[in-house]
């Protein structure tokens, strides 16, 4: 009998653990959570840090954005090295002061004639304007992640294209479209107002 007991204290610990585990793995922010707390952050905290790891967790959802009969023609190169923070620090005008404590910096850029191609020609006449395009859906993957898992980012669009390329040693086949600043935010940023929604969508 106490057996019997035994076996079944285990088997219902057993399950109670797991329903706590299930819990713990269902926990988390909302989308809607994400996309109303996710802010440009131009101020970081200084005393915390994000390893490699995170940062390829974070690399890794950005290859399920939608591209151009998925090419895929976003290139990450990231900077998380004291040395290598430090030189695109000075690249990205006047947005040094404001990403100085950012743990990492990324540069977001696309190969050229890969979206909007087919064959070798171009499709319509947007062209590599689809490269740009299927970039951004990446880089809105990333800043979108990124919330989700606690961090904070700002999209820099100044930045000096040729000393990154030398920088990183990026090909001439791909261009450069941003910087792109990784880490917590050290103050809560105000939330600049939205358009109204019939000033940008029209129903027929």
């Amino acid at each position: 009998m106490r057996r019997k007991l035994l076996i079944l204290s285990a088997i219902a610990a057993l399950i109670a653990l797991t329903g706590c585990n299930e819990n713990k793995e269902t926990k988390g922010v909302s989308f809607d959570e994400v996309l109303t707390s996710r802010r440009s952050v131009r101020s970081y905290d200084a005393s915390k840090t994000i390893s490699e790891a995170e940062v390829r967790e974070l690399l890794t959802a950005t290859q399920e954005a939608p591209s151009w009969a998925n090419q895929q023609p976003t290139k990450y190169y990231v900077a998380i090295s004291d040395e290598k923070l430090a030189a695109v620090q000075d690249l990205v005008g006047g947005n040094k002061d404001r990403i100085k404590n950012a743990p990492v910096l990324i540069v977001s850029t696309f190969e050229r004639g890969k979206s909007g191609f087919f064959q070798g020609n171009q499709t319509n006449e947007v062209g590599d304007g689809w490269g740009a395009y299927d970039n951004g859906l990446s880089n809105c993957y990333l800043i979108m992640k990124a919330r989700a898992m606690g961090f904070d980012t700002l999209i820099m669009g100044m930045r000096d294209a040729d000393a990154l390329r030398t920088l990183f040693n990026i090909p001439e086949s791909e261009t450069i479209m941003a910087v792109i600043a990784l880490g917590y935010r050290a103050e809560e940023p105000n939330r600049p107002e939205r358009r109204p929604l019939d000033d940008i969508v029209k129903f027929f």
